[in-house]
Parts: structure tokens; sequence; C-alpha cells
């Protein structure tokens, strides 16, 4: 079967200019899920477009490789970054499910980055690579059928960063509560002087603990790369509190030729250069390239809190890393003495009890779903290829 003869490519689809539809950028796609993140209506002007049921992937390097894709389940027309490529099917030869998942297949993906073309660091797919390709597809009747068995991985995957956000909203509804309202236990009865609790405390955030900035290793040392050490990375802190799997790891060697890096878990990582503002936490003893700022925190009750801080200066960390350059960048000084307000230890304590249960439950979910994308990714390609019948 011929590729371009059955799926068609960058699908012509009719936006009106001036009017707001939803807009997916490149940090909106997660490499592991389905569906784009935290998109947000935007008014159309230019852009790639695409409709429910069409498939999205990124065409320019390192995005490709790193797998960034979506489907259009819950989008009726949208617009993204022209680094994506649309498909839809051309006809009922093929199910829309099905290609979404067919287009993850490792033929396909080494049959995009084969073809890139361009300047070292921002290759781009050459789009005529599809011209002469030729596809294998099962029967309409095995795409469903398939299809609907790798869909029920994602449907349990997206219920479960349902429950995520709600439960981390939860936390950020408490924070804001105690910490911004200042409506925490027995605030009736505290003096407030200049705006604040009268034993709290005008802090800055080198005061939390110890700050690292991360740092890579040379890359042109294969034997620092590959390891069961992770090093996190902007693209894995997206729609990550815990991040369980990160695209690159570091051998023992390679993190050693920078052992001041190190992070313990529980090490709060506050993405500072280009994308800035996305927190997560360390799942584990790893490191970070320099994009990312962490805070070793030095009393451990002050985890919860510190995240939802952090979670809470996005735009304060943007006035202080724009300095008329094009990428905003925090640097470990201006992060380091970043202004906050620091409670009671009772206040803090109290804090840290009510959440580390809806925390444990983040953890918990954000685990399974690492397993369910496993367990997806290792089928995917035995049932496209009919190894396992359906």
């Amino acid at each position: 079967m011929n590729f371009i003869d059955n799926i068609e490519l960058n699908p012509e689809i009719k936006l009106k200019k001036g009017e707001k539809y939803p807009f997916v950028e490149m940090a909106n796609v997660s490499t592991n899920s389905r569906v784009p993140i935290n998109i947000e209506q935007k008014t159309y002007s230019s852009g790639v477009k695409f409709e429910k049921n069409d498939t999205v992937i990124a065409r320019i390097e390192p995005c490709i490789q790193n797998g960034k894709k979506f489907f259009c389940k819950d989008i009726e027309k949208g617009f993204g970054s022209t680094e994506f490529l649309v498909f839809r099917p051309k006809n009922n030869s093929i199910d829309a499910k099905f290609l979404y998942y067919y287009l993850q297949t490792e033929f396909i993906r080494k049959t995009m980055i084969g073809s890139m073309t361009g300047a070292t660091g921002r290759q781009r797919v050459n789009n005529d690579i599809f011209n002469s390709l030729e596809i294998n597809i099962p029967k309409k009747e095995t795409q469903e059928k398939i299809a609907d068995i790798l869909s029920s991985y994602d449907d349990l995957i997206e219920n479960n960063e349902k429950q995520i956000k709600l439960l981390e909203e939860s936390a950020q509804r408490l924070y804001k509560e105690w910490f911004v309202d200042l409506h925490f236990p027995g605030y009736k009865c505290k003096e407030i002087i200049d705006g604040i609790p009268c034993d709290w405390e005008n802090k800055i955030v080198d005061d939390l603990g110890k700050i690292i900035t991360g740092k890579t290793p040379s890359t042109t040392k294969p034997a620092y790369y590959g390891g069961n050490i992770p090093f996190v990375k902007i693209p894995d802190m997206h729609g990550n509190i815990y991040p369980f799997i990160t695209e690159s790891s570091l051998t023992k060697e390679g993190a050693e030729t920078q052992k001041s890096k190190y992070l313990p878990k529980n090490s709060i990582m506050v993405s500072c250069i280009g994308t800035v503002g996305l927190v997560s936490i360390a799942v584990t003893e790893c490191q970070t390239n320099q994009q990312i700022n962490s805070i070793i925190l030095n009393n451990p009750k002050d985890l919860y809190y510190t995240y939802c801080l952090m979670k809470g200066i996005q735009s304060l960390l943007d006035n202080v890393g724009s300095n008329g350059a094009t990428m905003t960048n925090v640097n470990k000084g201006k992060f380091a003495n970043i202004k906050i307000l620091y409670p009671t230890e009772d206040i803090i304590d109290k804090f840290y009890n009510i959440n580390k249960p809806i925390f444990d439950k983040i953890f918990y979910l954000s685990k399974q779903n690492n397993a369910l994308k496993e367990a997806r990714d290792l089928l995917l390609p035995k049932l496209i290829s009919g190894k396992i019948e359906v």
C-alpha cells in the first residue's frame, strides 16, 4: 500500500483569522501522553492546522527523536507550531486511531528521522519521503481491534493524569489559602504587621537549602551516557511532578565528572532557562542539565510548601530572568535571592502532614502510569506486526 495514496499529509482545514482556537506548541506535548497538556485558546493567524482524529507529530530534532506526538481526541479544530506534521486517513481503509499508533512504529520513526535535512541541531523531516513510501496495513477490522487494545492503556493513563491534576490543584488551593490569603490555622489570633503574620519571616530561596545549577557532561564521551543515573532535562519535567522516566541517563563515570551536581531524592527542580517555572520533585538520586536550578532542602518537611511556592512564582521567574535577551535566563544568583515569606514551624508541619497523603497518591499514580506506558509500548509493535493476533 502506498502511503501518500491512503494518508493525507497536512490536510487543508479552514480556520477563521481573528477567532480563537486551541493552540498547541511543542511544550504542550508530552513524549508519553496521547493528548496535549495545558493548552490555551489563542487567536488564529498562522500555523499548522488540525482537527478531531488527526495525528500530529513533531518534525524537528530533537523533538521527533524524543517521540513528541499527539492525537486530536478532544480537539474539534485547532492550530499549532509549524514544526508539526499532521496526518489523516484519506479513505475508509485506515482507522484514524490505528493510524496514530501505526505512526509510532520503529519503521515509520526511522524513516522520518532518516529523511531529515538541514543544519545540525535544527534538522527537519523531508516531507517528500512519504511520496514513495510503501506500508503494510492490516484489514480495517484488525486495525480497529488493535487500536482498541492500545487505547485502553491510554484511557487508563489519561484517567490517572486527571486524578493527578485534581490532587495537585487541591494542594495548590490549600497553599493559596494559607500562604497567600493568610487564612492558615489560627490566623485570627495572629497580629498582622506590614502585611505578614508577626512571627513569620521574610527570607530568600537560598535559606531553604543548597542551590545546585545542573551541568551537562561532555556529549562527545559515549561512556558517560546510558547508565542508571537519571539526567533530568526540561522535556522530562513537562506534566511530570515526579519524572520517573528521563530521555537521557548517565553512567557512574559520567556523573562522577561532576560530583557536585548530584541531587538526592526529594530535591525540588525548577526550570530556569527558556521554558521557566516548571517544577518537579526528584524521584531518586539524579543530576540535571544547566537549564535547571534545584534546591536540596535543609528541612525535609519544607518539601510540599516549597513545591507549591515554586509553582506559584512562574511570572516572577519570567520577570527576574528577563534581560532583553531572546531566552529567559534565571541564573543561580537571581534564583537564590528571590524573596519568600516563610511561616512558623508548626504551620509548615501541618501543611506537610495534610499534603503527604496527597503527594503519595500522586507518586503512586505517576508510577502506575509509567508501568502502563511501558506495557503499551512493548505491545504496540507486536500487535501491528501480527506477532500477537487479535
